[in-house]
């Protein structure tokens, strides 16, 4: 196929330039980094018509006199050609498009970005849009399906994929390309092409090569190379009529192949050598224009594409210049790539025809012989293999260079490779080598320079370094004593491990250590004084931070992850195959201090379903904890033998499946998740700087929608959160005076949690009381500590809750958490009456019944509170008794109500006098007089009108709403109190205080004739019979109308 290759001509500025004809070819149509669409008659035509569509243009598509092109401001655009017009804006992206291209009718536009995603839009509405999402890296080209069914799409994550327009959905990916971080950084523009007319291949340039994939089994059928080239292919284009394919290479060459038997029937040269980065037929297949990123345009003119003719010539060629026995040395050496040979019959025939409609009995390469294998490496039917696991493996997990994990099928194993915390992918030329809480580390691998910049949060830890990276480091940790680095070893050289131990007073701060040969550093860790390394030989060595040889022990696994803190050394391994997409890991916990010792002992480590190892490390407290990639964020608890609490889901904040964080440090005081937020992507660039974000933790305890669950959240996590004193203070760490200042001060705040945490035990309490759920406030008494439960008991017996009161007194933690009953009590009578409930030394009552003493906790309530003073706040109302603390009552009413009870008992059963001496009981000082008729209505709450209306309306509220709860019936119950009108609001307010002063009369009547009877018997109270009499009720005792109510 000889043609004439013209002279290159300027077309645009210098930067990416893309080339296509229009449906007539009279056109050839150029765009490039000005910004400027070029209207060519020719290449000859020294006065092109341009269309501006702004700063830079990075792609086009011409069909139906329609010219689509993606710009620099994040649009696809649509004008009209040859005119010019603009006709609107197809779609949007986050960021610039990067390519765009029309189906085989016109109809629709599919466009990839730099933002992750590929969109196809229809072109006569522009509203109808479908979004396909699953790449991690920048789009490098999309083409669609000829018959419309299928979109193929390659990107710098390094994945080709196959998507179901309608469904949205992945069919299959393949990892051919190398990774990279942006478009600009892509060794190869990947621009993919599907065969015209019956669609049959996808072509894939990969590498030197372009590999073919059949539609449909989307096996790889053939490969397509050439001796002569070396470099990189860029793009690729179909001829119209399907039989031959061109491609444009890094090198500036030019190649085109006749599929059908594999013959590379044309080669040229760039005469500059410079890329070409557009490529485009002519649609008579006569001639191929094409582009270099210099924005210069050339033409190869004379090209012959018909079938007979081509095939013809072919087949001379390769008779006359090549022996029969060797026709193979014309196609490709690799084994693999031979499917097109195998079906032939007659080795002596190298010329193969086309496959026609209906000749079945050709012996075309589509059709192999009956009985002969394809090819190795698609033994498996397309069933045999997942598409989900695919995805698992390569997107998850990279690539591996032992096993191709496009082959794995779901119940293969795919592990988790070896990863260093805070560290993006090692495949970027600009990454972050160590982001941690002392600081950060950078690794710049351009053709330009090889350096590591390490940036400290506190310069007075140390300054700025700037290092040359001679040899090759991929691994960083970075702690305030020392810069660890660590290289991965080649066929002449050995793994090692640097050390820049800049807090040394010596004037030589660094030191290397060689691996043994054949042993490569998998993970590396900073301690305190200490550096460990895990090899691939699953052994971990432990040095000094001067570079001594410390220790060195083995795994029982492949290592993961890494990390230290303090003394603590926490790994992560492979511990077993896992299956069906889950991991099977390990974990071990050491502490190296004095006493060297194994925390954890390869325990399990919980990970989410189908989820990966994405985070390792600990808080700035030292807790162990990790974050796997659904965003579960587990912390472990050493109160519960050391497992591992959920504290967090970072998936919850994200706006889009496709967002993710990017986790860099964790505080437990403060409650912190400081992590970088990542829009569509799963770590952040390395310019400009990220911004870190600090989001909340959560524990995801059931109904925390409600005020109890959000309560029960609060202190379950407040529990967490603290349990990292007691190791501290366990370890036994040695501290200087400032460490120890901060660590009090660590403890007054965390007392201060404390008493709040108290407070919310006691509205638990308050709230359960109220909704008659005694049992719960049994065991939330449990948690609560001797003053806690002393409210407790008070509050219930306040409540009209005897029989809680009750309980509370008598169990055994109330027993433990309040002090001993003293054996002197103070009288609480004028006439000298000894207390009923006095404990003698040998601690039994001297009750006659013989009954235990159950009321002894209300004996202690008195003397707790000795220091409260007989006025003020106590005879205050509370509005709200349910959410307020009750206020503390005087010392004698509650000895008042204590005798009341037990003198009703004492009349009752006539239990015998008390046998104190007389002459003891006139040594106490007598009680003070009764509190004022304002300080009695401390008891005595007047009722609301909401609670009268909820008296009379429960049984309605319940009979139409069966299910609910207690706490819902209140709600439902406030809500309609509050849809009445204020009239009769106003008048079940003042139904409530009529209620209330109706009652007052009663027990002020029930008063006095209690103080006439005591006066008339005023004489008889040195007789042994006063104990039967009875003071003057007190009226807000409900302790005292329990008795009563008894009799």
């Amino acid at each position: 196929m000889p043609c004439e290759r013209k002279p290159m001509r300027y077309g645009h500025s210098e930067g990416h330039t893309e080339v296509c004809f229009d449906d007539s070819g009279k056109f050839i149509v150029t765009c490039g980094n000005d910004g400027d669409v070029r209207i060519w008659e020719g290449l000859d035509d020294d006065d092109p018509k341009f269309i501006t569509v702004g700063e830079k243009a990075y792609s086009l598509a011409l069909k139906n006199n329609k010219l689509v092109t993606a710009s620099s401001n994040n649009t696809v655009q649509i004008h009209t050609f040859p005119d010019g017009d603009p006709d609107g804006i197809l779609t949007r992206f986050t960021t610039n498009a990067t390519h765009v291209t029309f189906n085989s009718s016109g109809s629709r536009v599919a466009a990839g970005s730099s933002d992750f995603m590929v969109k196809v839009v229809e072109v006569s509405d522009s509203s109808q849009q479908k979004t396909l999402r699953g790449h991690e890296a920048p789009v490098l080209s999309v083409t669609f399906d000829p018959k419309d069914d299928f979109l193929a799409s390659a990107s710098c994550d390094g994945n080709v994929v196959v998507w179901n327009i309608k469904e949205q959905s992945q069919l299959i990916s393949w990892p051919l390309l190398q990774k990279t971080n942006d478009v600009s950084n892509a060794k190869s523009l990947c621009r993919l092409a599907w065969q015209p007319g019956t669609a049959k291949f996808l072509a894939v340039p990969v590498e030197s090569k372009v590999q073919l994939y059949e539609r449909g089994s989307w096996d790889h059928v053939s490969t397509l190379s050439d001796d002569l080239l070396t470099q990189l292919v860029n793009v690729v284009a179909w001829s119209p009529c399907g039989q031959f394919l061109a491609a444009g290479s890094v090198g500036g060459s030019l190649n085109v192949w006749e599929v059908s038997s594999k013959l590379c029937v044309e080669r040229q040269k760039h005469e500059k050598g410079f890329t070409v980065c557009g490529l485009a037929w002519h649609p008579s297949g006569s001639q191929i224009a094409y582009t270099d990123t210099e924005g210069c345009l050339g033409l190869l003119d004379g090209l012959r594409t018909s079938t007979s003719n081509s095939t013809n010539t072919a087949s001379k060629q390769a008779t006359v210049t090549k022996p029969a026995k060797d026709y193979d040395a014309l196609f490709d050496d690799d084994d693999d790539d031979r499917v097109m040979d195998e079906g032939q019959s007659d080795t002596n025939s190298p010329v193969k025809k086309p496959i026609t409609g209906d000749d079945d009995d050709d012996d075309d390469f589509l059709m192999p012989a009956t009985g002969r294998v394809r090819s190795r490496a698609i033994l498996d039917d397309e069933n045999s293999l997942d598409t989900g696991s695919l995805k698992l493996g390569q997107e998850k997990f990279g690539d591996d260079d032992d096993t191709a994990v496009a082959s794995c099928p779901l119940p293969r194993w795919c592990p988790c490779k070896a990863f260093q915390p805070g560290s993006t992918p090692a495949h970027l030329t600009h990454r972050f080598m160590m982001w941690n809480s002392v600081g950060i580390v950078r690794d710049y691998n351009d053709e330009q320079d090889n350096a590591i910049d390490v940036e400290f949060h506190d310069t007075a830890v140390h300054h700025a370094m700037h290092l040359t990276n001679t040899l090759g480091h991929t691994m960083a940790d970075l702690s305030q004593e020392a810069v660890l680095l660590a290289c991965p070893g080649t066929d002449e050289l050995a793994s090692k491990l640097q050390c820049l131990h800049f807090s040394s007073w010596d004037t030589n701060k660094e030191w290397m250590v060689d691996l043994p040969q054949g042993e490569d550093v998998r993970a590396l860790c900073l301690g305190q004084g200490w550096a460990a390394v895990a090899t691939s030989a699953l052994m971990i060595r432990v040095f000094s931070i001067g570079g001594v040889q410390r220790e060195i022990f083995s795994l029982p696994g492949k290592v993961v992850c890494m990390v230290a803190h303090g003394e603590q050394l926490l790994i992560v391994y492979h511990r077993a195959p896992g299956f069906d997409g889950e991991q099977a890991l390990g974990v071990q916990l050491l502490q190296f201090g004095r006493r060297k010792r194994q925390l954890i002992h390869g325990e399990p480590l919980p990970l989410s379903h189908r989820s990966y190892l994405s985070w390792l490390g600990f808080t700035a407290e030292g807790t162990p904890c990790y974050v796997d990639s659904e965003g579960a964020v587990r912390m472990l608890n050493r109160s519960v033998g050391n497992t591992w609490t959920p504290v967090c889901n970072t998936r919850e904040t994200c706006k889009s499946k496709s967002d993710s964080y990017w986790v860099v440090g964790i505080h437990e005081n403060p409650q912190q998740l400081r992590c970088i937020p990542c829009k569509g992507s799963r770590y952040p660039p390395t310019l400009p700087r990220p911004a870190v974000a600090i989001l909340p933790f959560k524990l995801p305890l059931c109904q925390t929608s409600t005020e109890k669950g959000q309560m029960e959240e609060q202190y379950c996590r407040s529990l967490l959160f603290s349990n990292h004193f007691s190791f501290l203070s366990s370890s036994g760490y040695e501290i200087d005076e400032e460490a120890q200042s901060q660590s009090q001060k660590d403890q007054q705040e965390l007392l201060m949690k404390m008493f709040a945490l108290l407070f919310i035990l006691h509205v638990f309490f308050q709230l359960s009381c109220k909704l008659e759920r005694e049992f719960r406030c049994v065991e939330l008494a449990e948690l609560m500590t001797q003053k806690v439960v002393t409210l407790a008991i008070r509050y219930a017996s306040r409540s009209r809750r005897m029989d809680l009161a009750q309980r509370l007194s008598v169990n055994p933690f109330a027993k433990e958490a309040v002090s001993p009953v003293k054996t002197n009590l103070m009288p609480i009578t004028k006439g000298g009456r000894a207390n009923p409930f006095k404990v003698l030394g040998s601690g039994k009552p001297t009750s006659a019944s013989g009954q235990p003493r159950v009321t002894n906790i209300l004996d202690n309530m008195t003397t707790s509170r000795k220091s409260f003073p007989l006025s003020g706040p106590a005879g205050k109302q509370n509005k709200n008794p349910v959410l307020k603390p009750l206020a503390p009552r005087p010392k004698t009413k509650t000895q008042s109500t204590l005798l009341q009870m037990s003198g009703t008992k004492a009349s009752n059963k006539k239990t015998q006098q008390n046998t104190q001496p007389a002459a003891d009981t006139q040594k106490q000082p007598e009680a003070p007089p009764p509190a004022s008729p304002a300080d009695n209505t401390e008891n005595k709450r007047p009722k609301t009108g909401f609670q009268f209306w909820l008296e009379e309306n429960r049984k309605s509220i319940t009979a139409d709403n069966p299910d609910l709860e207690e706490t819902d019936v209140i709600k439902e119950a406030m809500g309609r109190f509050r849809k009445l009108s204020a009239e009769d609001r106003l008048s079940w307010t003042e139904r409530a205080k009529t209620g209330d002063a109706a009652d007052l009369k009663k027990r002020k009547r029930a008063e006095g004739g209690a103080e006439g009877a005591e006066t008339e018997k005023g004489q008889a109270e040195a007789d042994e019979n006063s104990a039967k009499k009875k003071k003057s009720l007190d009226p807000s005792s409900k302790l005292s109308a329990f008795a009563f109510n008894k009799k």
